[in-house]
């Protein structure tokens, strides 16, 4: 386990290899740097899972957490200390698993989808330190290591959605998502300092022998605090507004961070911390439980009518990531076989949707890369030019459907049965949003690849099918999503540590894959054909809503109101007066009044010695006269 510090050590070395000396590397050689070591890191992660995973379980029947390297780096009592390390048990050797693999296919993908772009060497090294800051955030040993490697991972997001520099949206997104997630880091700041005050340390799990008086009836504010730090990151609403917007980044970027690793970090998130939610701040869990259903069920309203494919997929990534936070937050205690469930299915289904989701990401960009559009408009009947693409991105979409045997039906089935376990009304809501994330995604699948081909615009490029280097991180993933749903999951990651064999619900299941082929149904029975008739007379006939979706419901719009017209203008313009008129003025005074004194008394330094004996014998009888009448 010592070698895992590579796993950290080679994409550092990648990308400052390739940000300092790319420039004079060509393209090819700079691509292949950088995915020869995520290839070493993906082969160190899968050995670090393999011998972790089949090494023998403790007495009380859990995986030990081991801490191969943990060094202080600033103490400052006995219990508080800021610490670097590594520390691997089940869920952060997981994510190394999912990062690396999905890392790497997507290092290959680029070597076709950014053939030719100017930064070719920059686009690989942002590639590998976002890759780095994602790795060291999953393997922190301590709450404070967490947060360094999260804002890392937060400039490495600004830096590849505004890859395209020269292209205004893409800037323009590029510090939407930048100022909104630093605004979320902030309450996350917040929450750690008041963890590290009232608990006494940083780890994540502290000893009730360090927390201070009131420091249990303090843990739930911190714990809240931090939930809005990983609300931002994981797009939850209402600070979901940045993810769409990210689109603007290149496909395979938004198939990295905006569907595999950086958004699911708020996730991972809430399942360290864990055991102190149940422990000290179950009712915050619960929130955090219906705010991420509320989440769910809102982008998949949005997801339903948006256009741009790439945008489709963004709403169902923050819907899905909404699906693993309410599965996190109905679980009542720490065994997996009373109210734990929905810990084990909230990360199996991280594991599943990483796969399937960077595969509809990359199947985005092989259709968008032979159309030259991101609009449904200038596609439909691709599957005769594209049936690579066609058949993987079919599986992708059965997979996020719910259609079993793929992988999605088996991880969403256990949120479900979580979350009727909880509660009835839960149980409902979460079944009727993944009807619709059913609904949504085949229409978006008969939009592509069925429906209307546009032979005007595909009369001045024949779409195509993908080069092999683009193709096999499809195929590659595709076959992961065929089988990853046969993974023993449960008896590897679990809320106590403890083996638990999963048991599908039939009734669960049986009504849910139900919900689901009737979904599709509807969306075939709309969008399969070469005219929507159906879909064009519900969209005039309930104008107002499908405008108010079309529009995000106007979410961004009340931001840029609360900002430029409330914030902006009856709060910074008032405090931007007091600071030029109030603050100015009085430095300009002290200013004014230093040079008018020194102007009347400049004429003391005239440089003539008669009048600086004058002047010292007016001092010195001054003081005589002053002595002689104090004595």
């Amino acid at each position: 386990m010592e070698l895992t510090i590579l796993i950290l050590i080679f994409p550092l070395l990648s990308f400052l290899i390739l940000g300092i000396g790319g420039k004079w590397m060509k393209p090819a050689h700079a691509g292949l740097l950088g995915t020869l070591s995520l290839s070493l890191v993906t082969l160190l992660s899968y050995a670090t899972a393999w011998l972790y995973f089949t090494s023998p379980r403790t007495a009380e029947g859990v995986y030990e957490t081991l801490l191969p390297y943990n060094f202080t780096w600033l103490p400052f009592t006995q219990t508080l200390h800021f610490d670097l390390g590594i520390l691997l048990d089940p869920i952060s050797v997981m994510m190394l698993v999912v990062i690396s693999t999905v890392s790497l296919m997507v290092h290959l993908y680029s070597f076709g989808y950014m053939k030719g772009e100017k930064g070719f060497q920059r686009y690989y090294a942002f590639l590998s330190l976002f890759t780095m800051s994602m790795l060291g955030l999953v393997v922190a040993t301590n709450i404070f290591q967490m947060y360094l490697f999260w804002e890392l991972v937060g400039v490495s997001s600004y830096l590849l959605i505004g890859f395209y520099y020269t292209k205004p949206s893409a800037v323009a997104a590029s510090k939407k998502a930048f100022i909104v997630t630093r605004f979320a880091d902030l309450g996350f700041l917040i929450g750690i300092l008041l963890y590290g005050y009232y608990g006494g340390t940083f780890a994540f799990t502290p000893d009730s022998m360090t927390l201070l008086t009131g420091g249990a009836a303090m843990l739930p504010l911190a714990l809240g605090f931090m939930f809005v730090g990983g609300a931002g990151k994981s797009a939850m609403f209402p600070l979901h507004i940045w993810l769409p917007d990210a689109m603007e980044g290149p496909t395979p970027v938004s198939a990295l961070i905006h569907a595999a690793t950086m958004v699911v970090a708020g996730v991972y998130l809430v399942a360290r911390m864990f055991p102190l939610f149940i422990a000290y701040a179950p009712q915050v869990l619960e929130v955090i439980g219906w705010v991420g259903a509320f989440t769910a069920f809102f982008a998949a309203s949005i997801a339903c009518v948006q256009t741009d494919i790439k945008r489709v997929l963004a709403f169902s990534t923050i819907s899905q990531i909404g699906f693993m936070i309410v599965a996190l937050g109905v679980c009542t205690d720490m065994n997996p076989h009373e109210g734990g469930l929905g810990y084990m299915a909230s990360m199996f289904h991280l594991f599943t949707h990483a796969m399937f989701k960077a595969l509809l990401f990359l199947g985005a960009g092989s259709i968008i890369h032979a159309v030259h559009s991101n609009e449904m408009s200038a596609m439909g009947g691709l599957r005769k030019y594209m049936p690579v693409t066609h058949i993987t991105f079919l599986i992708a979409c059965l997979a996020i459907a719910g259609i079993p045997p793929f992988s999605g039906f088996f991880s969403k089935d256990e949120i479900l049965a979580a979350c009727f376990h909880y509660s009835p009304v839960m149980g409902w809501v979460m079944t009727v949003i993944a009807a619709m994330t059913a609904f949504y995604m085949f229409r978006l699948y008969y939009g592509i690849f069925w429906g209307k081909e546009n032979k005007e615009l595909h009369a001045h490029h024949t779409p195509h099918e993908s080069p092999l280097v683009m193709t096999f991180p499809l195929i590659f993933l595709a076959a992961v999503t065929c089988v990853a749903g046969f993974i023993p999951f449960g008896t590897l990651v679990s809320s106590n540590g403890e083996a638990y064999h999963i048991h599908l619900d039939a009734t669960v299941a049986i009504t849910s894959v139900l919900i689901a082929i009737l979904s599709i149904a509807i969306a075939t029975w709309m969008y399969a054909r070469s005219s929507q008739p159906v879909a064009d007379k519900l969209g005039k006939r309930f104008k107002g809503l499908h405008t108010a979706a079309s529009h995000r419901f106007y979410i961004d719009e009340v931001y840029q109101f609360v900002t430029h017209k409330i914030i902006f203008r009856c709060i910074s313009t008032p405090i931007a007066w007091f600071d030029r008129h109030v603050v100015d003025g009085f430095f300009d005074f002290l200013a004014w009044g230093t040079h008018a004194t020194s102007d009347e008394i400049r004429d003391f330094q005239s440089g003539q010695v008669q009048q600086y004996a004058f002047v010292f014998l007016l001092g010195t009888l001054a003081l005589i006269v002053t002595l002689l009448l104090t004595f």
